[in-house]
């Protein structure tokens, strides 16, 4: 299965009176992130507040987005759980509704027990029992998360389900190490959208990509651009990128991410609690990013 090209870890909408994931807000984003270059949508990464859904509000949030979603755009689920049994209960739901891969977080909470022996074996039960192929999550490690040794994504590049891996450290010096130590075929993809055309010259394939949430249209003309061999259009996007990732999505986090939509007429809102909403004394701060970079903001 191939996942290149630029796919959006989706925010999660709640509503401000129940709290409630808001599905029809989610809906309206997917269907404006249509027509933007898009190559596919992750429901159920960090950017989508995962930890703090419950399990029904995730398989809802996975049947909102298949219900709008056309069929030439790929559906990734979030599917990582603390439990092998309860990975392997999601992803057989996630499969079940027509999602095209799994994208899997490592069990974190008993961090010291997490010896690569047991974190492969663990991927490998995934991977065995899964319908569909599965995708390596390495978190960012300034969440509570597992740092994945190079020769474990190695040792799990063999396995014949399991594709690729989504690298969220944001150091390109590490892209470059897994791509030498992956078998052939298989398919890294970067988290941060400050190294993306970087990371594609050194052989990743694409990027899943929280900035990609506001500006999906420049998040995938990065690759687009690449792809066709101009590169200086996508050098040139890059350099619009970067400041977004690195100010709004590394700087702020979720909140961040989640104003940036609400300025531009997207569904954004509040994180769920206990995180919290953006300051005030910031709002303006990624205001000022968003004009800098082009994107029209609607009135408040």
């Amino acid at each position: 299965m191939k996942i290149s090209g630029v796919m959006i870890p989706v925010a999660t909408p709640f509503d401000p009176t129940t709290g409630d994931v808001d599905l029809a807000g989610l809906q309206a984003n997917v269907e404006r992130w249509l027509p933007t270059g898009v190559h596919g949508f992750v429901v159920g990464g960090s950017t989508g507040e995962v930890v703090l859904l419950d399990e029904d509000e995730l398989c809802a949030a996975w049947e909102a987005v298949r219900d709008v979603a056309p069929d030439d755009l790929r559906l990734v689920a979030g599917t990582g759980a603390e439990s092998l049994r309860a990975t392997l209960r999601l992803s057989r739901k996630a499969a079940d509704l027509g999602y095209d891969a799994l994208l899997v977080r490592p069990p974190a909470f008993y961090k010291s027990a997490m010896s690569p022996a047991v974190v492969r074996d663990h991927y490998l039960a995934v991977a065995d029992a899964a319908s569909v192929p599965v995708i390596v999550y390495q978190v960012p490690t300034r969440f509570a998360t597992l740092d994945f040794p190079a020769g474990l994504v190695g040792e799990l590049s063999v396995h014949e389900n399991i594709v690729g891996i989504k690298d969220s450290r944001g150091k390109l010096g590490l892209v470059g190490e897994l791509l030498t130590v992956v078998q052939p075929g298989f398919q890294v993809l970067v988290g941060s959208g400050s190294i993306l055309y970087a990371a594609l010259e050194a052989g990743a394939v694409g990027g899943i990509l929280g900035v990609a949430n506001f500006a999906p249209r420049e998040s995938a003309l990065i690759h687009s651009r690449f792809v066709a061999g101009d590169a200086a259009g996508a050098g040139a996007a890059q350099e619009l990128v970067a400041p977004l990732h690195n100010k709004v999505v590394g700087g702020m986090g979720v909140a961040g991410v989640k104003h940036a939509l609400d300025l531009l007429g997207y569904v954004g809102g509040s994180p769920r609690r206990p995180l919290p909403a953006l300051p005030e004394s910031r709002r303006a701060e990624v205001a000022g990013l968003l004009a800098d970079a082009g994107l029209p903001t609607s009135p408040a």
